[in-house]
């Protein structure tokens, strides 16, 4: 494994924060943001955005970056980087699904999933994971795993549930996937399952149809953005993010 591509699903109309791809923060689009962090990553041979709009593709196509044009069908970011893998044609040997929310999501974090895909050939899927305080928020995906850190179930309920033993920590899905082929195939190939439409989680449909997917703890920080609150709070962060300075310079620089 020594072919990896990322792929960034990008939906106009989100659920709760409309047209969030397009929306700004220190002068770039955010869905910009997360494309320049994934490119500095250095284990990706590319990155591309999959989008299910014409505004989003403009957007790409002003600030020079890859991106195709998929279905408004899609209800997952999965499917949509599937249709995006067919349409680019290329053949590669893993696929980096990264959320295009992810606006301050580390490059090496990215590099960190690669590698442990290529460490861990036989797994599926790669579902890396953040310790946190423990918490109820249902925004929060929780990953359940077993001893060998192969994934039992990922939830937004309170769980593992504080019944006999009090847990102060949790383990929060992180929106770096690393797919084989084969198995974006078979996830995408297959109907949205009964947990997955239950929990609105679509890696519970690569659990229901027998994929196997490892997880290990990574460090840093972990921001998506969903709401107004969390845009207004990005704006703030991004103003120091050492990422940022690098990109936003490398931007400056080729304007002139």
């Amino acid at each position: 494994m020594r072919n990896a591509v990322g792929l960034i699903p990008s939906r106009l109309n989100s659920k709760r924060l409309r047209k969030k791809s397009t929306l700004t923060a220190g002068n770039l689009p955010l869905v910009i943001h997360t494309y320049r962090r994934a490119k500095l990553a250095k284990k990706l041979k590319d990155v591309i955005i999959c989008c299910d709009s014409q505004e989003v593709l403009e957007i790409a196509k002003k600030y020079k970056a890859k991106a195709i044009l998929t279905s408004k069908k899609h209800k997952c970011g999965t499917d949509r980087i599937y249709e995006g893998l067919k349409k680019i044609k290329k053949k590669y040997d893993q696929i980096i699904d990264i959320q295009g929310d992810e606006t301050l999501i580390d490059p090496k974090n990215i590099d960190k999933v690669v590698e442990f895909h290529r460490q861990f050939s036989n797994s599926d899927i790669i579902l890396p994971n953040l310790k946190l305080p423990y918490t109820k928020d249902e925004n929060v995906v929780k990953v359940i795993f077993n001893k060998f850190k192969e994934v039992i179930y990922l939830t937004r309920s309170d769980a593992p549930y504080n019944f006999r033993k009090k847990n102060n920590k949790m383990c929060k899905h992180l929106s770096i996937i690393s797919f084989k082929p084969n198995a974006l195939k078979k996830f995408a190939n297959s109907k949205r399952g009964n947990l997955e439409e239950i929990e609105d989680v679509e890696l519970l449909r690569a659990l229901e149809i027998g994929l196997k997917i490892k997880t290990f703890s990574l460090k840093g920080n972990s921001f998506s953005i969903d709401t107004p609150k969390n845009l207004k709070e990005f704006r703030k962060k991004i103003k120091f993010d050492k990422y940022y300075k690098k990109y936003i310079k490398q931007d400056n620089e080729n304007k002139l």
